[in-house]
């Protein structure tokens, strides 16, 4: 068995437990020690044969993610770091994303931390770290803003 069969069987494994996108598999098998011709040969050949393909696993992405509450600048950041192109992601989040529903994902999210936060913290301390918990959520600070106005959360 030469070099290209032994990394395509490892893609093959690392594919068998979870879609990856292109870079992340591009990274996993550097890591095994593949030569890049050979991981580009294999990244092409697993393309053509439908078992890679970025915009799908994009979707996905997006889907289960924003179901976890993850707003759409923390989803957009993570598949960068997964190494999907920017126009695959503008097309995933604006076809997965629905503003109405990450308000009122947003807003569900912030009640439950605004619970637990308003028993620890004086309100000004509240404020500051819901808004803070917000933006890492990867919501937009004007939704942020909305958000707190609406659950009329203390000003400092």
């Amino acid at each position: 068995m030469d070099d290209l069969d032994r990394c395509y069987i490892s893609a093959l494994r690392i594919l068998k437990y979870r879609f990856n996108s292109a870079g992340e598999l591009r990274r996993k098998l550097r890591a095994k020690g593949f030569e890049r011709d050979i991981i580009d040969a294999t990244i092409t050949r697993l393309a053509s044969e439908k078992w890679l393909d970025d915009a799908r696993f994009a979707a996905a992405y997006v889907r289960t993610r924003s179901q976890k509450r993850k707003g759409r600048l923390r989803i957009r950041r993570e598949l960068i770091g997964a190494g999907v192109s920017n126009d695959i992601i503008d097309r995933a989040v604006s076809e997965n994303v629905d503003a109405e529903d990450e308000h009122a994902r947003a807003l569900a999210l912030a009640e439950k931390r605004l619970a637990v936060l308003s028993r620890r913290y004086a309100p000004e301390v509240v404020r500051n770290k819901l808004t803070a918990y917000l933006l890492n959520q990867g919501y937009d600070a004007g939704l942020v803003r909305g958000i707190l106005k609406e659950i009329k959360v203390a000003h400092h």
